[in-house]
């Protein structure tokens, strides 16, 4: 009978060859990008030592934290300053109007940034698109101290501009920034004009992927500028448009701390008061850093879960999602 030994000798010698002509491959194409993974080591070294190693700082929440002793001296408490936060009366106080504030924001200042792309999109002269860019813009760059200091300068009851205003042409003063329905239109509206600009870059960027000729074949059938929009430009931003509502769902539990610091007033906290002012209220100025630990790892939790149940929906629905 013939050998079958030099066929198991060339077998195994292949199933041993592959590997080592994978790891080859690998290193050539190392050796020729090398640049690329140079570029791209420094944002991994960025999120590793400013975000991944300060993680280390959530055991704060579990223990009875003292800065004298450090995290690791301090000790275990377990569970309590989560029980402490629950038992608070203020705390589902200020949840509620974080997420109302943000929901509020999702609903009106999100569509914004489309809208305007869709409007900037359709101009032709050249340098009145420029301009408007350049003006719509340049709010996203003022400090919320000074957008704050405008609104008190426009908006004060007796001595806002446009409540003179009003008061001249025969009308009554709106309390914009003292009674809690009129505040809450001025912080989401501030927050519409600071942002809105800013958020049409991306939208812009996207606009620019869309293939021309889908436009011209539908000017040869007669579209007009809206039914294109709908039937084209719509459709084509359309993985963008979810992606950025999918992030901005996962940010409900979370709210910057300066926009509601700076426009709050004793008269409307019961509206104005967060989870970040409530933090800094509670945890910082009180020294109390194990409860403001865990708020912070309360807002972290929740918003993963809506994270991942928003790109979940939007995979079931769209089939479309972030990952």
């Amino acid at each position: 009978m013939p050998s079958n030994e030099p066929a198991m000798d060339e077998t195994l010698t292949s199933a041993y060859s592959v590997p080592s002509a994978r790891k080859k491959s690998r290193r050539l194409r190392v050796g020729q990008d090398w640049r690329l993974y140079a570029l791209l080591a420094v944002p991994m070294l960025y999120f590793l030592v400013f975000k991944y190693i300060p993680m280390y700082g959530v055991t704060i929440a579990f223990k009875d934290f003292n800065m004298f002793q450090g995290i690791w001296n301090s000790p275990w408490v377990g569970l309590d300053a989560f029980r402490e936060i629950f038992l608070m009366k203020d705390f589902y106080k200020v949840l509620r109007n974080t997420m109302l504030l943000n929901l509020l924001d999702l609903v009106v200042s999100f569509p914004a940034p489309i809208i305007l792309a869709l409007l900037l999109n359709e101009i032709r002269i050249k340098w009145f698109k420029k301009g408007a860019q350049t003006i719509l813009y340049l709010p996203h760059f003022i400090s919320w101290v000074i957008i704050g200091g405008m609104v008190y300068q426009l908006l004060s009851t007796n001595t806002g501009l446009v409540n003179i205003l009003l008061k001249s042409a025969g009308m009554k003063a709106v309390p914009f920034l003292t009674e809690p329905y009129y505040w809450v239109v001025t912080y989401v509206g501030t927050g519409v004009w600071q942002n809105a600009g800013w958020g049409t870059i991306i939208y812009l960027a996207a606009l620019t992927g869309i293939n021309k000729e889908l436009y011209e074949a539908a000017e040869v059938d007669g579209a007009g500028r809206l039914r294109k929009i709908w039937n084209i430009t719509l459709p084509g931003i359309k993985p963008t448009i979810i992606i950025l509502l999918i992030i901005n769902i996962g940010h409900m539990a979370s709210i910057g701390f300066e926009r509601p610091f700076v426009l709050s007033n004793p008269l409307v906290t019961d509206v104005s008061d967060v989870i970040s002012t409530f933090v800094y209220k509670v945890g910082i100025q009180s020294a109390r850093f194990t409860i403001a630990t865990a708020i912070g790892l309360f807002q972290a939790v929740v918003g993963l879960i809506f994270l991942l149940s928003s790109n979940y929906i939007s995979k079931k629905l769209t089939d479309q999602g972030i990952w």
